[in-house]
């Protein structure tokens, strides 16, 4: 694998669209951390989890290689955004307590990732790494007209690193001393517009769209809206995958 920047031109939707991680994750890396002292959340994006790191490390440093999906992300006075491949963080050596990856890590060049995390990382800093894969609706025919979107509609258009994230980062090497993580799951309450806003988010929809020059989320939305129904909001549930290590 090597790093890729697939989101540039969803920067907008990813940022204002993509679901929040709960506290109770965040709360649980700040207990496992050695020290809470300095926190490296690399392929940030648009700052998902930047922010709640912010908000129990003295410090945080939130790299990505997309200039234009940091810039979308909001302001802490106590972290430092900059445009960083993965590999090669320019972070001091044994300066970190934690190293974040959220729904990134596939996309990364991982022999080089994971000697920069050795580097960085103090002597039993902690590397946390998770993701998500498909929503849950709790209907059964919208959940169908949404799987057959993912699978049919644009599945020739999902970079191949996705097939990491369906398979929770099993397949994936995790060199470290692997800490037991407990269960997570991530919960949002949307509009059906919100759904949509979600969808153009993903890089395959954007890939679609420079292909055909149209938005294929514009047709599913007319499928979808009657399954909707007269619901304002709908619980949308996806189960997160966890990996976490401590460095020897």
């Amino acid at each position: 694998m090597t790093t890729s920047d697939h989101f540039t031109p969803v920067a907008d939707q990813y940022a204002a669209f993509r679901p929040t991680y709960p506290e109770a994750l965040f709360d649980w890396l700040a207990g496992i951390a050695p020290q809470r002292n300095a926190a490296w959340d690399c392929g940030a994006g648009s700052g998902q989890a930047t922010a709640p790191l912010s908000a129990r490390f003295a410090s945080v440093i939130a790299t990505d290689i997309s200039s234009a999906q940091l810039a979308s992300a909001p302001p802490h006075p106590n972290v430092e955004y900059r445009v960083a491949r993965a590999e090669s963080s320019g972070l001091a050596d044994r300066s970190l307590d934690l190293v974040t990856v959220a729904q990134a890590m596939h996309w990364f060049d991982l022999p080089q990732f994971y000697a920069e995390v050795k580097r960085v990382l103090r002597a039993d800093g902690v590397i946390a790494v998770w993701g998500y894969n498909r929503m849950l609706v709790g209907n059964e025919e919208l959940q169908q007209a949404l799987d057959r979107f993912y699978e049919e509609t644009i599945g020739a258009y999902w970079p191949p690193e996705r097939v990491h994230v369906e398979t929770g980062y099993r397949d994936l090497p995790f060199p470290f001393a692997r800490i037991e993580a407990p269960h997570f799951a991530l919960y949002q309450d949307w509009t059906l517009e919100h759904l949509l806003g979600y969808l153009r988010s993903w890089s395959a929809v954007a890939r679609y769209r420079a292909a055909h020059g149209h938005d294929p989320v514009s047709r599913l939305a007319e499928e979808i809206a009657p399954l909707w129904g007269d619901a304002a909001v709908r619980r949308i549930t996806w189960p997160l995958f966890l990996h976490a290590g401590r460095v020897d």
